[in-house]
C-alpha cells in the first residue's frame, strides 16, 4: 500500500492551496486518513485527521482550526486538505497518513513521502 501526496508548492501569505493524497494497493477499508506536518527543527505535528464511514469525524490541530478543512473520498481512496489564509508559519513538509486494513486483513499505519508547502512573499 502506498500513499502519494500532491499539491504542495509556493504560495504567498493569505493564499490557498489544496493538497491531495491518494492511496493505492490492496485496501479493504480505512480507519482514518490525515495530514501531519514537520517544519525544520521542529517535531512532526498533527494538522488534521478524518475517520472513514458514513458519518466521518474530524480533528484539527489548534494552529489550523478555522483555516484548514480536511475531506475524504472513500471511493477514490483520496484525502484532501484545503488550506486557506496561509501563514509563513504553515511552511513545512506535509505528510499523509492512513490507518487501514489491507486486502489480506492486516492492519497498517502508512505514511506518504511528503509534499513541501512554502508560504512566503
Amino acid at each position: 500500500v502506498d500513499l502519494v501526496e500532491s499539491g504542495g508548492g509556493l504560495v504567498q501569505p493569505g493564499g490557498s492551496l489544496k493538497l491531495s493524497c491518494v492511496a493505492s494497493g490492496s485496501i479493504y477499508s480505512f480507519y482514518t486518513m490525515g495530514w501531519y506536518r514537520q517544519a525544520p527543527g521542529l517535531q512532526r505535528e498533527l494538522v488534521a485527521t478524518i475517520t472513514s464511514g458514513e458519518s466521518p469525524t474530524t480533528n484539527y490541530g489548534d494552529s489550523v482550526k478555522g483555516r484548514f478543512t480536511i475531506s475524504m473520498d472513500n471511493a477514490k481512496k483520496t484525502v484532501y486538505l484545503q488550506m486557506n489564509s496561509l501563514k509563513p508559519e504553515d511552511t513545512a513538509i506535509y505528510y499523509c497518513n492512513s490507518e487501514l486494513i489491507t486486502g489480506s486483513y492486516r492492519y497498517l499505519d502508512r505514511w506518504g513521502q511528503g509534499t513541501l508547502v512554502t508560504v512566503s512573499s
